[in-house]
């Protein structure tokens, strides 16, 4: 074989062993390439959870909204029904007792409440009964009342009443700190006095705060309706069972607009015991003025977080001045837990008792601090 034919052949015998050798091996290079994809599947539903929801709550409406009432409040209020008649002039020749020149006007009000207990207590907003001269109970069973006050706290937003009837239906207190985002809840009230009405949503969060509304904010939200007239009504789980004092809406136009706020029963339960037991609410207290801890401020003081809160004021001769407690003291602890802001700090005070122990431990001028301070019963609030 001449050798020219020779190296042809073998050239094409190599040529043929490296295509076959790429196509054996590329599925493999491929393969080392792809990138691995890690999903990770729901796990199969349990039978724990209700894949479906009752076709009524018609049972849960009639066990809780016989104790539903709806509240009607009446003040007087004099008026003077035109400036003119304050021109000193008009006083010299007509004097003071001039007809028309004071004008006693009757102002009324709607709301709703709910009866807690046989003898008679009812919860209800403080909004709803603030200021009025009459209050009367109309009950679900067309029974009406005159309702008398027994105390209230503007701090929270709530008010006890107690109607003198016999056999009186009673509301079963829920447990507000069991409830979870996505229960469904149920608003029984007297929306713009048009009768008993009942709505239906879910709660769509819990613990809401700085919402401006009252001092202590510990708010179920939810998307059930709540319109004018509804406050001091029931927020109620879809058993019956009382969880909220619905308060308040977020609203633009005055209507309902699926935010709603309802002050959980465990806070409500609080401020009835100590209002029927004190007249009044009897809280902790340490007179110093509190403001957030800001970014700024925690770099500025030399802080890698913004746990904590500042003391911006302290009251001359207050359980926190005689504490040694100092303004720009920063405060991380009471009672050995963490204050996180303002309002954990004032909750943790408004918890202790005039006259127990509280210990402090806080931050000031580079070095961590720790006093005692004796917990005075904090002052009403003027509005």
């Amino acid at each position: 074989m001449p050798r020219l034919l020779r190296f042809i052949l073998s050239y094409i015998l190599v040529g043929a062993a490296v295509a076959v050798a790429v196509v054996t091996f590329a599925p493999d290079l491929l393969q080392q390439r792809r990138p691995v994809v890690e999903l990770r599947r729901a796990p199969e539903p349990s039978g724990a959870i209700p894949q479906n929801g009752p076709v009524s709550y018609a049972a849960a409406v009639a066990k809780a909204a016989p104790a539903v009432v709806n509240i009607f409040t009446s003040k007087h209020v004099a008026s003077r029904p035109s400036p003119l008649l304050n021109d000193p002039l008009f006083r010299r020749f007509f004097g003071d007792s001039f007809p028309g020149l004071e004008r006693d006007r009757v102002e009324t009000s709607l709301g709703s409440g709910v009866i807690v207990s046989p003898q008679g207590y009812v919860l209800t907003n403080n909004h709803v009964i603030d200021g009025a001269d009459q209050i009367r109970v109309a009950l679900a069973d067309g029974r009406f009342a005159d309702a008398q006050l027994v105390g209230a706290d503007p701090d929270t937003d709530l008010a006890v009443l107690k109607v003198a009837l016999q056999d009186l239906p009673v509301i079963g207190l829920g447990n507000s700190d069991a409830l979870r985002v996505g229960d469904v809840v149920l608003a029984i009230g007297n929306p713009f006095g048009v009768g008993q009405t009942v709505t239906q949503g879910i709660v769509s969060a819990t613990g809401r705060t700085r919402l401006g509304l009252s001092t202590f904010e510990d708010f179920i939200q939810t998307d059930a309706a709540i319109n004018p007239g509804n406050s001091g009504g029931a927020l109620v789980t879809a058993h019956g069972d009382l969880v909220g004092i619905n308060t308040a809406i977020f609203s633009r136009s005055g209507g309902s607009m699926g935010i709603g706020f309802a002050i959980p029963t465990q806070l409500a339960e609080q401020v009835l015991s100590s209002i029927i037991e004190h007249g009044r609410v009897i809280r902790g207290w340490l007179g110093i003025e509190a403001q957030a801890l800001t970014p700024q401020l925690a770099e500025s003081f030399g802080l890698s977080s913004t746990d904590g809160v500042l003391i911006a004021g302290v009251l001359r001769g207050g359980p926190a001045d005689r504490a040694g407690l100092q303004p720009a003291d920063i405060v991380l602890k009471l009672d050995d837990q963490p204050v996180r802001d303002s309002q954990a700090l004032l909750r943790l005070i408004t918890a202790h008792k005039p006259g127990e122990t509280l210990k402090i431990e806080g931050y000031r001028n580079g070095r961590i601090f720790r006093t005692e301070a004796i917990v005075a019963e904090r002052p009403p609030v003027r509005r």
